[in-house]
């Protein structure tokens, strides 16, 4: 039976890498996959799915006003979708999550979602996300450690000076120099662990 997975967690855990060795099994195995990713995640380029580990595929990129479940519909009446893939479903909107809810029951396809569940303010990062955690069939942490060997839950942002960010913009495209993922003591207290000092402390070079 066709489900609406979420499969979520904090920064640098994983996530893409997981989600194209997903992409690859179905491949491998004959399926027909579609793999949709934000426009607004234009790191590597628009419709590019990259990893840190360096895997990476091309992807249909998605405006916050494409209609998924019509793009999805009509691929799937030219040639049977074995399964849908969702980068940094955060980045999409309520609507379009319902969207994908409607994928599943109406055209019985599985849908994987992956993206962040927390932004840095301690808050689900977005109507996206709150609409997710209520209609997802089956939910899956992606676990990643705090520096203190804990398990990390929250997002810390942090300034040139290693101080935690308490306001401003949620989201910084490029910005993964400036996130850490900890455990919520350390996230409430702010400290972003010596890995994170070090790099800061490093000498920025010239260009």
């Amino acid at each position: 039976m066709a489900k609406l997975h979420f499969l979520y967690s904090v920064m640098n855990a994983g996530k893409t890498t997981h989600l194209l060795q997903v992409r690859y099994n179905y491949i491998e195995n004959g399926g027909h996959v579609l793999l949709f990713t934000s426009v607004i995640d234009d790191r590597f380029g628009v419709g590019k799915v990259k990893s840190r580990l360096g895997l990476e595929a091309d992807a249909i990129p998605l405006r916050k006003e494409d209609a998924i479940h019509d793009v999805v519909a009509a691929e799937h009446a030219r040639r049977p979708v074995t399964a849908v893939l969702i980068d940094e479903v955060q980045f999409m909107t309520a609507d379009q999550v319902r969207q994908l809810a409607w994928i599943v029951d109406e055209l019985r396809i599985p849908v994987m979602a992956y993206g962040l569940k927390n932004n840095v303010y301690g808050t689900l990062f977005s109507d996206a996300i709150i609409a997710m955690m209520a209609l997802a069939d089956d939910f899956q942490e992606i676990k990643q450690l705090c520096h203190c060997g804990r398990k990390a839950t929250m997002i810390l942002k942090y300034d040139r000076n290693g101080e935690a960010v308490r306001s401003g913009e949620v989201v910084e495209i490029g910005g993964e120099g400036r996130y850490v993922s900890v455990c919520r003591p350390h996230w409430t207290k702010g400290d972003i662990g010596p890995a994170a000092r070090q790099m800061l402390a490093q000498p920025v070079a010239a260009e």
